[in-house]
């Protein structure tokens, strides 16, 4: 058949085919890319994926982009019942229901120890709950180890101001920010998710400003305004869409993230710095009490710090920084700077915190902030006969200001600043 082809012809009908096939091949792989899920996308399989694709897709969507999905680690690695749990039936499966950090422990152990040493852990659901409310199983070592490490911060009273508010109003306010170091049942103390979110669980979103900015915001704890207005948070804005927001924490460069954020100087190991979970690590004031005090490891704080702000900054500029700063703490915590006269000290202590509503009347554009911004807004809820009321028993040496000529309430020394208008509730304090 094939004695009629000659062995040429023959080796050039083969050479033009390879030169086709290979031609078909590179314009394949220059071909532009349909827009949809990009490659590092894992597609979820499974019963749970089934049918969790079909009621709550999103949660699909956002677990197939996640670094846990790569890693192979599946639903149940997460939703299973641990000791000390409640178990659920769920078509079959029997499910937590509940997903604390003690699921997150089991591969992140480090990560769960340092949290629970900062001030994020305990000391912060103790802020508004005090000591009550605790779960019966909850070991009571934990408390005194978490008290030991912050002192007067653990074993306390609930907030005052909270009590007045009622439980609807300090659940869905005050706890949708200071559960995160909510004790839980099974033995764990609060739930990674409130940084990492639930399913995509991206280091992207913890590094992110906007998500500390969730609840470090507002006329008594503005540091996200702060931030945002800095050099360094303008710089972030403008150049987000250039930095690797997703780099490996331990191998994180300045290359990757040439502007700092929030877990960049307080968690990062840039350049090499050690890793951490405890947000207050490298912190060396207790820069909210009414007295700013210095924290116990105050050296060692500081020149962790320090080593961060080295990673961009010449070494004079940190110190100059530095001094600034710390005769900034000095100039404003002079006797007699208050407007009540006292010194503060003591704030920590376990009786409840009569500088609460003071603190921000330190300073003219705190005090402009705290009639406007979020907190400020219980005016507007309650009323500003009920406010004023809050206050004085919060603040019971002060003079009552209902009967003067400005609307001051209990801000002492703030004239002429206009107040929400709300309605006034029918229902005295004293009926609540």
């Amino acid at each position: 058949m094939f004695s009629g082809i000659r062995f040429r012809d023959l080796v050039a009908v083969v050479g033009v085919a390879g030169v086709l096939v290979g031609a078909a091949i590179l314009l394949h792989q220059a071909r532009p890319r349909v827009a949809g899920r990009s490659p590092e996308q894992i597609r979820a399989s499974g019963e749970c994926a089934n049918c969790h694709r079909i009621e709550t897709g999103a949660v699909v969507a956002q677990f197939e982009m996640s670094a846990h999905a790569g890693a192979g680690v599946t639903c149940l690695d997460c939703h299973q019942v641990r000791p000390g749990q409640t178990a659920l039936e769920h078509h079959g499966f029997e499910i937590t229901t509940a997903t604390t950090a003690l699921a997150c422990q089991d591969c992140h152990a480090d990560e769960v120890r340092q949290f629970e040493r900062s001030r994020h852990a305990l000391p912060a659901y103790a802020a508004v709950m005090g000591t009550e409310g605790y779960p019966a199983t909850f070991p009571a070592a934990r408390i005194d180890r978490a008290e030991e490490i912050h002192p007067g911060a653990v074993r306390r009273p609930p907030n005052a101001l909270a009590q007045l508010e009622g439980s609807a109003t300090t659940v869905s306010g005050c706890l949708g920010c200071h559960n995160i170091g909510q004790p839980n049942a099974d033995g764990s103390i609060g739930t990674c998710t409130a940084c990492h979110s639930r399913h995509s669980t991206a280091i992207s979103l913890a590094r992110a400003p906007a998500t500390c900015g969730q609840c470090h915001m507002g006329p008594d704890h503005a540091q996200k305004e702060i931030y945002s207005e800095s050099k360094h948070g303008i710089l972030f804005e403008a150049q987000r869409h250039l930095m690797n927001l997703d780099a490996e924490p331990k191998l994180l460069t300045a290359f990757d993230m040439p502007v700092p954020t929030c877990a960049t100087c307080h968690m990062s190991g840039l350049e090499g710095a050690k890793v951490t979970h405890d947000t207050t690590e490298r912190l060396s004031y207790w820069l909210f009490a009414p007295v700013s005090e210095k924290r116990p490891h105050y050296d060692q704080a500081q020149a962790e710090m320090q080593g961060i702000c080295l990673k961009c900054h010449a070494e004079n500029q940190v110190k100059a920084f530095y001094a600034d700063a710390e005769a900034l703490v000095e100039t404003t915590e002079r006797p007699g700077l208050r407007a009540d006269g006292a010194d503060g000290r003591g704030a920590r202590s376990g009786a409840p915190d009569r500088g609460a509503v003071r603190r921000t009347a330190r300073f003219p554009v705190l005090r402009r902030m705290a009639l406007r911004g979020p907190h400020g807004e219980a005016r507007s809820v309650h009323g500003r006969r009920r406010f004023r009321a809050v206050a004085r028993d919060l603040r019971p040496h002060e003079p009552d200001h209902r009967d003067r000529g400005t609307d001051q309430g209990p801000f002492r020394g703030v004239t002429g600043i206009p107040l929400f208008r709300a309605p006034r509730p029918e229902t005295s304090l004293a009926v609540r």
